[in-house]
């Protein structure tokens, strides 16, 4: 039992979720609710960050599983130590991105999702996608001007940013810090003659790129496709990645793990009894003729397999998984046979085993139960009745009748 379920609510999954689980709710929470995507889910995108952050580590888990939400702030020991992490950290180290230290000096990544089919995904395909992105004006070279043209903003004296002292009380002083209007932050000005009639001076112009995503055999659904350095340009600043997060769309009758492919197969009991050939359509457009010989019985509930049927496997498209079948067998329905025929049927099937019986039991003594249909939500309408009590009775009210 777990004290609180505030960040299993979070993430959408319940309590006993595996780890595997947790991460594909964190990255579709996360791609969602990006602020590149949602600027104003600001708080929701820390809320999700925070609840994965947590319920990712094993032992923070463990913590919030026994104390909630109270036990890992305060670290479990009454002091302050469950601070969390930046969300952005998160979000970075969980699709491949770098550590705080590391983003100051290079640009932001640039996160796409991409719809794929498990037919993409066994036999590999190319998908083209246009992205939008900056790019360091060429003419200018990222100076926004002309060579020498630039000089430093009086304002701010070059830092970009502007410093003010503001009294609080007597004697109590707040310094505040904002971004300089008269350079807007690039601590330098340029007259408007010698600004680059290419980017106005903003250093950098909006590009489009298409971009040619290869996925390859055997990918698998969650998988990221880096483009390194196509991500945003911004002079001085080493450009960021473009991840492609391949989002795999449900298949009408397959169903992967891992490296195998698993299918359902109805069977009559004619062909469950006395054997059969079903023809089994594959990914790649190839027919499997799936075959049980006669004797081969199958069971409701059987599970077979064919042995090299199933996924490719990545980066070794040649060796593949296994197709794995569950059968389920459909009986006809009643009286299918008339009584006299059904005697004849009874010849060619295992005798029946009868339950022992004392030899001294007359068959008059013997009460016959006749089987009929459950109808179980019948029976709950009936056991849920309400009734009204006497007016004589302490207790008032409506009670209700349980069993």
């Amino acid at each position: 039992m777990v004290k609180e379920t505030g960040f299993y609510d979070t993430l959408g999954v319940k309590p006993n979720a595996s780890p595997d689980e947790l991460k594909r709710a964190y990255r579709k929470l996360a791609l969602k609710y990006h602020p590149d995507k949602n600027p104003t889910e600001g708080e929701k995108f820390k809320q999700i960050s925070q609840a994965y952050e947590v319920l990712s580590d094993a032992k923070k888990r463990e913590l919030y599983d026994r104390g909630g939400e109270k036990a890992i702030k305060e670290g479990g020991t009454g002091g302050g130590g469950g601070s969390f992490a930046s969300p952005m950290d998160i979000f970075d180290l969980f699709f491949g991105g770098s550590s705080r230290m590391h983003r100051e000096r290079k640009g932001k990544n640039i996160v796409h999702q991409i719809s794929v089919t498990l037919e993409d995904l066994y036999n590999g395909a190319t998908r083209k996608l246009a992205v939008q992105k900056n790019v360091v004006c060429e003419r200018c070279e990222g100076r926004g001007s002309r060579k020498g043209a630039a000089q430093m903003c009086v304002t701010c004296h070059g830092t970009g940013v502007q410093v003010r002292m503001h009294q609080l009380l007597p004697g109590m002083v707040q310094q505040v810090s904002t971004m300089c209007h008269s350079c807007q932050g690039q601590g330098q000005r340029i007259s408007h003659k010698d600004r680059c009639k290419a980017c106005g001076a903003r250093k950098i112009l909006r590009q489009k790129k298409i971009l040619e995503v290869h996925i390859d055999k055997g990918m698998r659904d969650g998988q990221k496709i880096v483009f390194h350095g196509e991500g945003d340009q911004e002079p001085g600043i080493e450009p960021g990645d473009i991840i492609i997060v391949l989002d795999q769309r449900e298949h009408p009758y397959f169903t992967r793990k891992a490296e195998d492919l698993v299918m359902s197969l109805e069977l009559q009991l004619v062909e469950a009894l006395c054997g059969f050939k079903k023809p089994v359509q594959t990914l790649d457009n190839r027919t499997l003729l799936i075959t049980s010989h006669s004797g081969e019985l199958i069971k409701p509930g059987d599970t077979k397999c064919v042995l090299n049927e199933g996924m490719p496997m990545h980066r070794r498209p040649f060796e593949k998984g296994r197709l794995i079948i569950h059968f389920s067998v459909l009986f006809p329905q009643a009286n299918f046979l008339p009584e006299q025929k059904l005697k004849e049927l009874e010849r060619y099937l295992p005798d029946k085993l009868d339950a022992e019986q004392p030899d001294s039991m007359d068959d008059d003594l013997y009460i016959y139960a006749d089987l009929e249909d459950c109808d179980f939500d019948n029976r709950r309408r009936r056991n849920h009745q309400c009734y009204y009590m006497d007016e004589d009775d302490s207790t008032a009210g409506v009670q209700c009748q349980t069993s």
